[in-house]
């Protein structure tokens, strides 16, 4: 069974940083696709960033220039750097995974983590 475990969130002062990182059971470089999602209490869940197995990647508006995604295929561990957090990052963050699909608008993962939260306060 893939297991996906996050890990690295927590409350941090509005500007501050935090590193995210997702441990996989197995060789992520068989998922095409690999991404960051987040969902804020009362929101849907929103795409962060997601990147291809040979490194194409996307970010969506609101974090572009403040978060950096990266993953390491050899220590299978996807991370996520947040620099310059906002309240506004405030949410549950989940770590997701796709074996066949690429990096598509709306790509559907196979396998999600359990989730980590990242408080950010004023």
């Amino acid at each position: 069974q893939v297991q996906l475990v996050e890990s690295g969130g927590g409350s941090v002062q509005e500007g501050g940083s935090l590193r995210l990182s997702c441990a996989a059971s197995e060789y992520i470089y068989r998922y095409k696709c690999m991404g960051w999602f987040r969902q804020a209490p009362g929101k849907e869940r929103e795409g962060v960033a997601d990147i291809e197995r040979y490194g194409i990647i996307t970010y969506t508006n609101s974090v572009k220039g403040r978060f950096t995604i990266s993953r390491d295929n050899v220590k299978n561990i996807l991370s996520l750097e947040m620099n310059s957090l906002k309240v506004e990052d405030t949410a549950m963050y989940y770590c997701a995974a796709v074996v066949m699909s690429s990096c598509t608008k709306n790509w559907v993962p196979d396998y999600w983590g359990q989730g980590t939260q990242v408080t950010v306060s004023s």
